[in-house]
């Protein structure tokens, strides 16, 4: 496993066969979120958030754009945050899945704040919301496509980007290989959680991407648990700081 994981795995996931689907599609999407609590999701989301909030000067409106968001669910946090901080905060989940976009829209039933959109990256307008997020996103695409896809979400963003995935390492790999056999009969979750992993991310991989990148500076930073927080810059802020 160890000699597994020193390159990114290049494996499609099954929730990457968008031809595919139904009702046990939305069981997995269901299932992903007791995952993400229990791996504390959300976490690295909010750093990215609040630290692009901050550089910009703490305005009292924000604007979100979360990227492959799936239901959705690591956005109730920021929303909580934006509540304790008496922000104004407006989320538009998109995801390309019709899936996707109902177990949303079901979560966020009664939530004035939340919007949901099919559509992909690709196709978003310049400058469409102040931070544009990607939570367990980046590791769907392989190395030559990452870069398109960084600078994609930059450009439909006003002051950055925010990554949140996943530390490519033997610990996290185990400890998702065993929570999804004991919580988890679905062929999608058992499949693409330790798969996910494997697909994940060193160090290594994020000085690439800084370096194949035209923007204001890349900050990451490691976050509990067997996470990266990654904030994009607009290259005329200053929200960025390398690659800790």
């Amino acid at each position: 496993m160890l000699s597994a994981l020193r390159e990114r795995a290049a494996a499609a996931e099954l929730m990457d066969d968008f031809a595919s689907g139904g009702p046990e599609l939305r069981e997995a999407l269901r299932e992903l979120r007791l995952l993400n609590r229990l791996f504390a999701a959300a976490a690295p989301t909010l750093h990215g958030v609040r630290r692009l909030w901050k550089a910009a000067g703490k305005p009292e409106r924000l604007s979100i754009l979360d990227v492959g968001a799936g239901s959705g669910d690591v956005n109730r946090r920021l929303l909580r945050w934006a509540d304790d901080n008496r922000l104004d905060m407006t989320i538009t989940l998109v995801d390309v899945t019709e899936e996707a976009c109902e177990e949303a829209r079901g979560l966020f039933r009664g939530e004035s704040r939340v919007n949901v959109r099919r559509g992909s990256l690709f196709g978003l307008s310049e400058g469409c919301a102040d931070i544009v997020t990607g939570t367990q996103f980046a590791h769907h695409f392989g190395r030559e496509e990452l870069p398109a896809v960084a600078a994609s979400m930059l450009k439909a963003s006003r002051l950055g980007v925010v990554l949140n995935d996943i530390h490519r390492h033997w610990i996290a790999w185990s400890a998702v290989w065993l929570a999804t056999r004991v919580l988890s009969s679905n062929r999608y979750i058992r499949h693409d959680g330790p798969l996910s992993v494997a697909k994940g991310f060193r160090r290594e991989d994020w000085r690439e991407l800084e370096g194949a990148l035209d923007s204001g500076g890349m900050y990451c930073a490691w976050r509990p648990l067997f996470r990266y927080a990654v904030v994009i810059g607009k290259r005329d802020s200053n929200s960025a700081g390398g690659v800790d």
